[in-house]
């Protein structure tokens, strides 16, 4: 509903798709063939621009009542994420399907949400090697190239970043759940939101962090979240090496503004 929106805002590509949104209304998950129709029209609409495709994504902050979660005493730490579809095999190989199928189509990229560490990164590729096994026995047609990221959104990814980076094809950073695990700060708690602080020297290093495994490995990193689409923070998100940045609609053109109006050279000093 948003990409005609997002186009006349001056969009070139669709950096964060929450397929979560597929999945919320209904009392039993989408099949492969209805996932497949909304990716495959985003796709299309988007055209010749990428898009992201985050699988799914529920847990923690991120509430989709259709989908029985159980009661956990830190949700925030709990069955969340990729976590939550590495748990249920059948549902993320429906995905991943969907997710491919729509890649035949247009430029797609594929992201799991909520990566740890590299046995689970690896794990999640493993999957989605089966799932390209089954539509190749089958003739159905996918991008074999199509580009494999993750979300770095966890203080432990951040600090092997060099080592995920060598398995994938693109970072891109969470910031909003990456301060709050970084700076141990829920930023929807009213007594303690003041802590919350995107420039917090914590923040920055574990974006360099980033950033450096990024270059030294090749690979382009992008930033989701709030901290992408805030003018204030635009010119040191440049410095740090940052090449895409995942916005509101609303938000494209003032900072398009900024990137206009500034040398990248003077950015990285």
């Amino acid at each position: 509903m948003e990409i005609s929106l997002a186009l006349s805002q001056g969009t070139e590509g669709v950096g964060l798709m929450r397929s979560e949104f597929l999945f919320m209304g209904r009392t039993e998950p989408p099949d492969e063939d209805e996932q497949f129709s909304a990716y495959l029209e985003v796709v299309e609409r988007m055209a010749p621009h990428p898009v992201t495709i985050r699988t799914l994504d529920v847990g923690g902050d991120k509430f989709v009542p259709e989908i029985n979660l159980s009661d956990e005493m830190n949700p925030a730490m709990g069955l969340r994420g990729i976590r939550f579809s590495l748990n249920e095999k059948q549902m993320f190989n429906v995905q991943l399907r969907a997710i491919l199928r729509a890649s035949a189509h247009g430029p797609v990229r594929v992201m799991f949400p909520m990566i740890t560490g590299v046995a689970e990164l690896r794990e999640c590729l493993m999957r989605l090697e089966s799932a390209k096994n089954e539509l190749r026995q089958e003739g159905v047609a996918f991008d074999e190239e199509m580009p494999v990221g993750i979300m770095i959104e966890t203080p432990s990814a951040a600090l092997i970043a060099d080592q995920l980076a060598r398995h994938v094809d693109f970072f891109s950073i969470g910031t909003n759940d990456l301060i709050q695990y970084c700076l141990a700060v829920d930023r929807a708690n009213e007594h303690i939101a003041y802590l919350y602080e995107p420039l917090h020297p914590a923040v920055l290093r574990a974006l360099s962090l980033i950033c450096e495994a990024a270059e030294k490995n090749g690979i382009a990193v992008s930033m989701c979240g709030e901290m992408a689409g805030d003018p204030l923070y635009t010119l040191i998100l440049l410095g740090l090496g940052i090449s895409e940045l995942s916005m509101n609609p609303s938000g494209i053109p003032r900072v398009k503004r900024i990137l206009r109006q500034v040398d990248k050279a003077v950015s990285e000093e």
